[in-house]
């Protein structure tokens, strides 16, 4: 692909608005940064705070630590954090600075101010309100569509700000379009790009992401989800891919204050696609720059897979990323087009039935298994097998079994996620 490609700029500019850093659960974290933005334009501390949220913000933050808060966890937590100690200007590292006082400061603020917790109305996915009241002084304040997305900004009725939301899945507003990714045109990309067009912010992927699986391996975190497998299973690369992807889930979902690089709007997505294919490349001793040319594969290949489900779904993202990141690992061990479109198909066709039933601990372990899954859907073809079209969701064609894919996390589970809500929330079932 050259570089003067319209789909090759598309391809840099999609890696630039994926890979960006964040603190924490981007859930939360961008709860807190609607709070930080809110308050900056109250002018104040806010005496009363409202928070709308969508069903999948509120299943994704109801059980994760929100870093830098001393252990806090929750909707209100991750609003405090934004009003007491948020720097809108760090985007999704808006409480990576938070001081031990302020970290006191967040736990009065909510012992002695109401922040009163809803369900948005509408059917928009990814959808966070605000509004905030000091005096006679309110603002309001919307997050949509993804995680920095801010749609509204009004103070005392007048609109400071406004933009559009969009209630389909797919690429959301302000996004590249992602219609020019497919598989095909992701290795040819990978294969013939310029490594300086991707090296800064692929680099500091592989370097944060690396260095939280590292900090899960050695501190306590959560369920220690990656300590268990490396007990159990021992040290072979197919089992480090796995356990040092789950020990950078269990550090960021149980409160660890280092940063990860995201992709498709998550941090256990951006871990997944990269961790595994480190520790092949480790393993392989390859370049630097074959390095860099696998991660930014797994990266794209996790994004299409992602595009057609949505930023927020019943469907566990990091299934994606794990599968992504298999094909990728197809790759450094020389791989072609045919190995890495089949691997692909059987990783989908081994784990796409598991649920995203929010952030938190047990993340961990569905990382190990979808990055297992896409190992086994490379060892496949080396050994000659493969699922075929007509087994299950798989149709013929890699592009028709993501597509397959992207209608049953988008339109199949919708009702499952409705339920996964209502179980979270201990509502009673309807029937």
């Amino acid at each position: 692909m050259e570089r003067s490609d319209p789909k090759y700029r598309s391809f840099v500019q999609i890696l630039h608005e994926e890979l960006i850093p964040a603190m924490g659960c981007t859930e939360p974290i961008s709860l807190a940064y609607g709070a930080a933005k809110a308050r900056e334009v109250l002018g104040r501390t806010p005496d009363h705070v409202l928070v709308e949220a969508s069903g999948n913000i509120i299943k994704n933050v109801k059980s994760v630590v929100v870093p830098n808060t001393g252990g806090l966890k929750g909707i209100e937590a991750a609003a405090a954090a934004g009003i007491v100690a948020g720097r809108s200007d760090q985007v999704l590292e808006v409480i990576a600075e938070v001081t031990d006082a302020q970290k006191a400061e967040i736990r009065t603020y909510m012992d002695t101010h109401e922040i009163v917790v809803r369900p948005a109305e509408g059917d928009v996915v990814f959808d966070i309100i605000l509004t905030m009241t000091a005096g006679s002084d309110s603002v309001k304040l919307r997050i949509s569509d993804y995680h920095t997305n801010i749609v509204l900004i009004e103070k005392n009725g007048t609109v400071l700000q406004s933009a559009g939301t969009n209630t389909a899945a797919g690429d959301a507003q302000g996004l590249t379009d992602h219609s020019c990714l497919s598989v095909e045109a992701i290795v040819d990309f990978v294969e013939t790009m310029d490594v300086e067009d991707v090296r800064e912010m692929v680099g500091r992927q592989i370097e944060y992401n690396y260095a939280i699986a590292q900090e899960g391996m050695k501190h306590d975190y959560g369920a220690n989800v990656g300590k268990v497998l490396k007990n159990h299973y021992g040290d072979d690369v197919k089992f480090r891919a796995r356990y040092m992807a789950a020990a950078g889930s269990d550090a960021r979902m149980n409160g660890c204050e280092m940063p990860v690089i995201i992709v498709s709007g998550s941090g256990n997505q951006g871990i997944t696609a990269s961790v595994p294919v480190i520790e092949y490349a480790k393993e392989l001793n390859v370049s630097q720059e074959k390095l860099l040319r696998a991660v930014t594969l797994s990266d794209l290949l996790a994004v299409h897979m992602k595009t057609g489900i949505g930023r927020l779904s019943a469907y566990c993202g990091a299934v994606c990323a794990g599968c992504a990141s298999g094909a990728a690992i197809a790759w450094l061990n020389g791989g072609g087009l045919r190995d890495i479109s089949h691997t692909l198909v059987n990783s989908l066709a081994t784990i796409s039935g598991m649920v995203c039933d929010g952030a938190k601990a047990s993340c961990a372990a569905k990382i190990a298994s979808s990055v297992d899954a896409g190992i086994m859907g490379w060892q496949m073809i080396q050994d000659g097998q493969q699922f075929y079209g007509g087994d299950g969701i798989v149709t013929k064609g890699v592009e028709n079994t993501i597509d397959n894919v992207g209608r049953l996390g988008r339109v199949g589970m919708r009702e499952t996620d409705r339920e996964i809500l209502r179980i979270m929330t201990g509502q009673p079932d309807p029937q």
